[in-house]
């Protein structure tokens, strides 16, 4: 169970700080906020998860509550920073059998949009990040190393609709030996998204990914789907809802997403 705990612990680091996508997307887009602008990103998630193993019954749930702090260094390049409050719970035949809270690692990124072509509405930017071990590894609540990642990002705008494409990677690494043994180290994520302008204030989203199993014991890469809405109360505020589900058994099988966005 120690080890599940840890990929638990993984997953809702991965979803709530690393790749700091408009929420409630997983998938980044190219865009930053300005210089000397800056945006603050609260969102909510909760995850819940069932398996079967060697006969017994384990159900997973949990969640995060995360703040993520974006600014413009310039027009192109912002510094983003983001920190997760992370709990879980585990139960084998309905009897608990593990369960913590507490910060998760703080996450530490720079987006570079090297390239943009305002004319064909296309865009590249480079995100490359660090995760320092601010969360308890014994309690599953982070690495207890500090790891290193890198996302290429690719945007095209339309009038309608907005696409973005996603491929990174991420070093994987544990501090306590159990989890260190028993994980991946090269991480590999690929996604792709898209959002619809409904109307003036309303998009809807959708999200589709895949990335390495951490876990070495198994072949199945998690892979997922991710539906939303962000709605935008004034020009500086966005208020989303989102629902992600797994696409196979290695995935956590749903994740329920809300985050408020503020820019100033």
């Amino acid at each position: 169970m120690r080890k599940k705990t840890a990929l638990l612990a993984s997953a809702l680091m991965l979803s709530s700080t690393p790749l700091f996508a408009a929420m409630p997307l997983q998938t980044d887009d190219t865009g930053t906020q300005g210089k000397g602008r800056s945006q603050i990103e609260t969102g909510f998630e909760s995850v819940s998860d069932k398996a079967n193993d060697s006969g017994v019954s384990c159900k997973t749930t949990g969640g995060a509550v995360s703040a993520t702090f974006s600014y413009g260094l310039s027009d192109t390049i912002d510094l983003v920073a983001g920190l997760p409050w992370e709990w879980y719970t585990e139960k084998a035949d309905g009897v608990k059998v593990a369960d913590g809270n507490g910060i998760g690692d703080l996450a530490l990124q720079i987006k570079w949009r090297f390239y943009d072509d305002a004319n064909a509405g296309f865009s590249l930017a480079l995100k490359p990040g660090i995760t320092i071990p601010t969360g308890d590894e014994r309690k599953g609540l982070g690495t207890g190393k500090v790891s290193g990642e890198v996302t290429l990002i690719a945007t095209r705008e339309a009038e309608l609709a907005s696409y973005h494409v996603n491929l990174g990677y991420s070093r994987n690494e544990y501090r306590l030996d159990e989890d260190s043994a028993s994980s991946r180290k090269n991480i590999w994520h690929a996604s792709v998204a898209a959002e619809l302008n409904v109307t003036a204030r309303l998009r809807a989203v959708g999200d589709i990914g895949i990335e390495t199993n951490p876990e070495k014991d198994s072949d199945t890469d998690p892979a997922y789907m991710l539906g939303g809405l962000i709605y935008g109360v004034s020009d500086n505020t966005d208020l989303d809802i989102g629902i992600r589900g797994g696409l196979n058994d290695a995935e956590t099988d749903t994740t329920l997403l809300a985050g408020v966005t503020m820019r100033f």
